[in-house]
């Protein structure tokens, strides 16, 4: 990092350090000796702040001494010509929370969260690495707190592409992880140090389990179409419907290997179009006749 900082400060240039997710880094590392010029660090995730919904992108950014002039201010005080929020200190309802995170974790707990974050990540790795390829390794084959499973080679083989894994996943009980970012046709799994070995484990085991169920399309003993894949995640509705057309049974559809009847997870909804939302304007407002009335 240092490194980098030189090269681009040598080249008139300067730099933005992106602290979008701190778990690998918290009592470990100091961005302020990285070398950057502007440092920012979001509260959500690393710092006890859900990261649901895209946010909130809450966090301080630091900048060095001679950026200090270009920061804005307090609409509230006078002497600032440039003001761009209303709250100087960020949001009064978020923040809490962060604050009392850090103070009951204290340094030493904060440092140990980070080490078990990174720890848990790379046991996913040591499961999984056989069955799946796994990118951006360092010198000794670690990972930092974050592993990224190549799934693009299944794609090229099979047709099963990571959407139809990770709609799989549901059947298993997991929401999937991060999807094709920031590696098209990958997994990134950020397992955090929240997740126990059993949990860790349960997750494992659903990704030793979904590729099998590719192996069957690998094999050539049913279609990429036709398998359990393409048409996961399956409802309840479904499978208690009186017709079942797949060639694959409702207890391999519904209870696939390690999934407990007790403590099933029952999808709500089967497969949709992910992108079709993202691309085509769906408007769900009452028609305009019915406001007149």
């Amino acid at each position: 990092m240092r490194a980098i900082c030189d090269l681009v400060h040598e080249a008139g240039g300067q730099v933005y350090v992106d602290g979008a997710n701190m778990n690998a880094q918290v009592g470990l590392a100091r961005p302020a000796d990285y070398g950057g010029d502007v440092s920012h660090f979001n509260l959500h995730k690393t710092f006890c702040i859900p990261h649901g919904g895209g946010g909130p992108g809450m966090g301080p950014i630091g900048v060095r001494a001679h950026l200090a002039p270009f920061l804005p201010g307090h609409p509230a005080d006078p002497a600032v010509d440039v003001a761009v929020s209303a709250a100087q200190f960020g949001s009064a309802s978020i923040l809490p929370i962060s604050w009392a995170y850090i103070r009951l974790m204290g340094d030493a707990g904060l440092k140990r969260a980070t080490q078990v974050a990174i720890l848990n990540a790379n046991y996913i790795v040591s499961r999984l690495s056989d069955a799946y390829p796994v990118l951006y390794r360092g010198a000794k084959g670690r990972v930092a707190h974050e592993c990224i499973l190549d799934l693009r080679p299944i794609k090229d083989s099979t047709g099963v592409s990571v959407d139809d894994m990770a709609k799989r996943l549901v059947d298993y009980g997991f929401h999937a992880p991060t999807v094709s970012f920031p590696v098209a046709g990958t997994f990134m799994i950020e397992p955090t140090e929240s997740e126990g070995k059993a949990e860790l484990d349960r997750f494992c085991d659903a990704m030793l389990a979904i590729r099998e169920e590719v192996r069957a399309v690998e094999r050539g003993e049913v279609t990429a179409e036709q398998s359990v894949l393409r048409h996961a995640p399956h409802t309840g509705a479904a499978v208690t419907a009186q017709a079942w057309e797949h060639p694959y049974s409702r207890q391999q559809a519904c209870f696939p290997p390690g999934v407990n009847p007790a403590t099933k997870y029952w999808p709500n909804v089967a497969r949709i179009d992910n992108v079709y939302g993202d691309r085509n304007l769906v408007c769900s407002c009452p028609d305009i006749a019915e406001w007149m009335e």
